[in-house]
């Protein structure tokens, strides 16, 4: 993601997603996150009443953990939203 830029990274990511994809569609996110029970417990209530399927995994060492998730959404502003929502978890990358 451009960090400098997020607000224009987030809307030609929009448009993108707009351009080829068809909607409502399943849309796969992956976030690396410290292996902190309360970080990974955020992602997950993020999620929450989506039906949306969870899978974590830890690094080798044990001190990061990549979340999966795939949910479907009914349009590519959902995306985003739930994008700018997880972004607020300290730490967190967004593959």
């Amino acid at each position: 993601m451009d960090t400098k830029n997020p607000e224009e990274f987030y809307k030609r990511l929009q448009e993108q997603l707009a351009e080829s994809t068809d909607w409502p569609s399943d849309y796969l996110y992956k976030f690396i996150v410290e292996s902190d029970p309360s970080k990974i417990e955020k992602i997950h209530s993020i999620f929450d009443n989506t039906g949306a399927v969870i899978e974590s995994k830890q690094s080798k060492k044990g001190k990061y953990t990549s979340v999966s998730i795939t949910v479907n959404l009914k349009n590519p502003k959902q995306v985003i939203d739930k994008y700018k929502e997880v972004g607020e978890i300290e730490g967190i990358i967004s593959l």
